[in-house]
């Protein structure tokens, strides 16, 4: 059966770049992978057909070769394949290829992209820091001095993690790679070296300071700026204030997780400020003005209604907090609260009893439910 045109296989033009040819691959072995495709008997041998086709479009060599000659340019010994047979029987270098799209993958992740024998400096991790701030200080933000106890770089090396600054040298197991490979069936698998730990460098004579980490533990003060509108759960990021890297590698970012604590007079939902204001019974009776405090350290002055009920809300717009990541200024809602008199006195009482007696149509609200209680005990009697 004649081979398929790699070009076909990937699914790219013939003149597309490198990184179309790669992105190709990557989609074609994420939906081919044997894995994936129990019920498709063709489908490893899709993804050994992909795999040849990559591994000779991605070298600038062979794919040029390959462009002039087609698949005769890999037989009888011709283009530069494996020795006595061209490309190895026509499956390709497979596990070459599949590393090289590994690598691109995970090699940032692991903090060691690129080629063998380079110098490895691993990314420092990145670090949590909780702050508590008042809501008064989420109202009109704040700059704030924190002391963070973090890795940073040995001055005594310069981060090198040798004495005296000295070069490290590569590590004889991985060659400098940081990783070693192991075949394990049709996969080549690929672990951290455990010599180096992935460095790809080994120090023979550690700096005594740092002891060949090229870092030391120290505290540092650092000035925060947060933002007027914060609340719980907003995540502040300082840029390459983390841990510092391993031997001279960058640093780790510094995220700040801010926690607004509750406060004594106003409950915060988003934008808005609710605040539980107690008004006298007669004043919700008769009506009136009140002064209620506002978030900014003023006052605002709020007319209650005549015959105001318990849970009534006035509204006092642009009282509540700003606006964090657009949006307006939220409002500051208030609650009112009826308060029955404790401690009459005797006088008190007289007079309260006087307007109990005159009182006939001043509570509709009893007057309703009553009227419906009595409804509900004749019809129980019946």
């Amino acid at each position: 059966m004649a081979k398929r045109d790699y070009y076909e296989v990937l699914g790219v033009a013939k003149g597309a770049s490198a990184d179309e040819i790669k992105k190709a691959y990557r989609r074609k072995v994420k939906d081919l992978h044997p894995d994936r495709n129990k019920d498709n008997p063709k489908a490893e041998a899709q993804f050994k057909e992909v795999g040849e086709a990559y591994d000779v479009l991605k070298s600038d060599d062979k794919k040029a070769a390959y462009d002039r000659y087609g698949h005769a340019a890999f037989e009888n010994g011709m283009g530069g394949g494996r020795p006595g047979g061209g490309m190895g029987g026509g499956q390709g270098d497979f596990s070459s290829a599949f590393s090289d799209v590994f690598d691109d993958l995970f090699g940032d992740f692991m903090g060691q992209r690129g080629g063998g024998g380079g110098r490895r400096a691993a990314r420092g991790a990145d670090l949590r820091y909780n702050l508590r701030i008042s809501l008064e200080d989420a109202f009109s933000g704040m700059q704030k001095s924190i002391t963070v106890p973090a890795s940073v770089q040995c001055d005594a090396c310069d981060g090198s993690g040798a004495e005296g600054g000295a070069e490290p040298t590569t590590c004889p197991t991985c060659s400098g790679m940081g990783k070693v490979r192991a075949q394990q069936g049709f996969f080549t698998v690929e672990r951290t070296c455990p010599t180096c730990s992935g460095m790809g460098q080994i120090v023979k004579n550690p700096c005594k300071k740092c002891r060949g980490a090229g870092r030391v533990e120290k505290e540092r003060t650092l000035s925060v700026n947060i933002p007027a509108g914060v609340e719980t759960g907003t995540r502040i990021r300082l840029a390459g204030e983390g841990e510092a890297g391993m031997r001279g590698g960058p640093s780790g970012d510094l995220y700040i997780f801010i926690e607004v604590t509750d406060h004594e007079l106003f409950e915060r939902d988003g934008p808005n400020l609710f605040c539980r204001v107690p008004v006298s019974m007669s004043t919700a009776a008769l009506g009136g003005n009140i002064e209620v405090p506002t978030i900014d350290g003023g006052r605002g002055r709020v007319q209650i209604p005549a015959g105001s009920q318990s849970g009534r809300q006035m509204r006092l717009r642009g009282k509540g907090m700003p606006p964090l990541r657009g949006g307006g200024v939220g409002d500051m809602i208030i609650e009112l609260a009826v308060e029955t008199p404790v401690n009459l006195t005797n006088r008190q009482k007289e007079l309260l009893r006087e307007f109990e007696g005159e009182a006939q149509n001043n509570n509709p609200e009893s007057s309703n439910f009553f009227s419906s209680v009595k409804s509900f005990w004749d019809s129980m009697k019946g």
